[in-house]
C-alpha cells in the first residue's frame, strides 16, 4: 500500500492550458521544498521534458493502451517512491483516450487507477456563467472520476472572476486557482507540439519559472496539497525493472560483461521513455549517452546502439555534416551489431533526410510532409531480429511529419495489424529500424534482447590518438 499524496490535472479540452499549469504546480512545489514526483498521460515525449526541468527528477509518462491498464499503478508507484507529491498531467480532454476503444487511456482511466483526486483547469477566456454547467457535465459524467476542483485559466479581469467564482459556488464546485492571461508563460510550438527543453534550456527554464510563480500568486497552494493528501491508500507494489527483466522469455540472469549500450541524446533526439535505460541496466548493460550533433565518435566500448525519436529534421544539416559520426554508425551496423532506431532513428540511418546525407545505412530516403501521422498501433515483429522474436506482439505509437521511401524493406520490422494492416520499418544485419515508439515497459523482453544481443558483440575498439 501507499500513501503518496498525488493529483491529477485535467482539462475539458486541449489547449486549456493544463500543461502550464501542471508544470507551474510542480516548480512551485518544488521551490517549496518538496520532492515532486511528475507524470504525464499518454504517449507524450515533450511534456516530461519540462516536468523534469521543473521538479529535477525524471518525468515519467502513464500509458494504459501501450503498457496496459494493470501497469498505470506499478509503473506510478516506481516513479513516484522518495517523492512528497505526485502530480499528474492528463492528456486531451478528461474523457478522451484511444480512438473507438471507450476509457481506454483516457485522463480519467488513469485518475481511477491511481484513486487520485482530479482538478479540472478550464479556459474561462470566452465564457462566465456557463462554466457551472461546463464543469457540472464533466463531474457527473462519470460518478467513478472524483473532480474534486477547479483552476480558471485566461480570466480576463477581477469582475470576470467573480462571475466565474459565483457560479461556480452555485455547482458546488470548489475554484482553487484563478490566473490570468500570461504570455510569459507560453512555450513556443512548432509541428508536433512544444519545442523540446534541450533545444532551449535557459529559456525553458525561465518558462518554468514564470509558470511557477503565476501558479504560486493565483492557486491556493495550501489547499492543492490538502487535497493530495486526500488520495486514499494505493494498493499494489512498485514495477521492478530488475524483476521485470527476470520474468522475460529470455532467461531471468543479467547478460555477462556490462556490454556497452550507446543511446543517441543531445537537442536533436530527445524521445525516449525513462524505464528504457533502467530496463537496459537491470539486464545488464551499461548504458553510454552521446550527442549526435556534438559527439564525432561513438562511445568506447560500443557493443549496440539505441538512437529514439526527437527532431531530426530540425538539424538535418548539423548531423549531416558530421561525418565522422555519420562513418561510425555504418561501420557498427556493418559488423552486425544491433542497431535499434525508432522515428528520428528511422531518419538518421536513412541516405538523405530533406536532400541532406544522413547515415546511408538504410536504402531509403526522408523528408518533410504537409501530413501528420499519429495514433496507437499494434503490431507483431515478422522475423526475429535485435529487438523481437518473430511473433512478438506489441501496442506502439506514431507521431511524425515525414515519409520515408520505401517505408519498408526487404525484410520489414512490424506487420501493423491495427488500425489498418500493413508492413513496415527495415530490418537489416543487426538493425531494427522503424516509426513505431514502443514502450519497454510493456515488453521488457525487447531490453533483455538487445542488452543479450550486445553482449556477443565485440566491443568497439577507442580510438587511436
Amino acid at each position: 500500500m501507499s500513501t503518496i499524496p498525488r493529483l491529477v490535472i485535467a482539462a475539458p479540452a486541449s489547449g486549456s492550458g493544463k500543461t502550464t499549469v501542471a508544470t507551474g504546480l510542480m516548480a512551485a512545489f518544488t521551490e517549496a521544498g518538496l520532492s515532486v514526483s511528475a507524470h504525464k498521460v499518454g504517449p507524450d515525449y515533450i511534456d516530461p521534458g519540462y516536468h523534469a526541468l521543473a521538479t529535477g527528477r525524471p518525468g515519467r509518462n502513464l500509458d494504459a493502451y501501450l503498457c496496459g491498464p494493470g501497469q498505470i499503478a506499478p509503473l506510478f508507484l516506481h516513479g513516484s517512491a522518495g517523492a512528497d507529491l505526485a502530480v499528474v498531467e492528463g492528456v486531451m480532454g478528461l474523457y478522451d483516450g484511444a480512438s473507438g476503444l471507450g476509457e481506454l487511456s483516457s485522463t480519467a482511466q488513469v485518475a481511477k487507477l491511481l484513486r487520485a483526486p482530479v482538478v479540472l483547469v478550464v479556459d474561462a477566456s470566452a465564457q462566465s456563467r456557463s462554466v457551472a454547467a461546463l464543469v457540472h457535465g464533466f463531474a457527473s459524467w462519470d460518478p467513478q472520476v472524483r473532480l474534486a476542483g477547479v483552476i480558471l485559466n485566461k480570466v480576463g479581469s477581477d469582475r470576470h472572476e467573480e462571475l466565474l467564482r459565483d457560479a461556480l459556488d452555485e455547482a458546488g464546485v470548489p475554484v482553487l486557482g484563478a490566473l490570468r492571461r500570461a504570455p510569459q508563460v507560453q512555450t513556443p510550438s512548432r509541428h508536433l507540439g512544444l519545442i523540446p527543453v534541450a533545444e532551449r534550456q535557459a529559456d525553458a527554464l525561465e518558462s518554468v519559472r514564470a509558470q511557477a510563480a503565476q501558479v504560486r500568486e493565483g492557486c491556493d497552494l495550501k489547499a492543492l496539497l490538502a487535497l493530495a493528501h486526500s488520495a486514499p491508500e494505493l494498493p499494489g507494489t512498485a514495477w521492478d525493472p530488475a524483476l521485470a527483466v527476470a520474468q522475460g522469455a529470455e532467461g531471468a540472469a543479467p547478460v555477462p560483461g556490462r556490454p556497452v549500450v550507446a543511446v543517441a541524446g543531445g537537442a536533436a533526439f530527445t524521445f525516449s521513455y525513462a524505464e528504457h535505460p533502467e530496463l537496459l541496466r537491470a539486464a545488464g548493460a551499461e548504458v553510454a549517452v552521446f550527442d549526435p550533433l556534438r559527439d564525432e565518435r561513438l562511445p568506447a566500448g560500443t557493443q549496440a546502439l539505441v538512437i529514439g525519436g526527437g527532431f531530426p529534421e530540425m538539424y538535418a544539416a548539423e548531423l549531416s555534416a558530421n561525418e565522422p559520426l555519420r562513418r561510425a554508425v555504418v561501420e557498427l551496423a556493418a559488423s552486425g551489431a544491433p542497431v535499434v532506431a525508432e522515428c528520428a532513428g528511422l531518419l538518421y540511418l536513412s541516405r538523405t533526410l530533406d536532400g541532406k546525407p544522413m547515415c546511408g545505412v538504410l536504402p531509403a530516403d526522408a523528408r518533410m510532409s504537409e501530413r501528420l501521422t499519429l495514433g496507437y498501433r499494434e503490431a507483431v515483429a515478422l522475423a526475429d531480429n535485435s529487438l523481437a522474436v518473430a511473433g512478438t506482439r506489441v501496442r506502439g505509437h506514431e507521431f511524425h511529419r515525414t515519409v520515408l521511401e520505401p517505408g519498408a524493406g526487404a525484410s520489414p520490422a512490424w506487420g501493423m495489424t491495427h488500425p489498418a494492416r500493413r508492413v513496415e520499418g527495415h530490418v537489416q544485419g543487426g538493425v531494427h529500424a522503424s516509426y513505431l515508439h514502443v514502450h519497454w515497459a510493456a515488453e521488457p523482453s525487447l531490453a533483455r534482447r538487445l542488452a543479450a544481443r550486445a553482449a556477443d558483440r565485440p566491443p568497439l575498439e577507442a580510438p587511436r590518438g
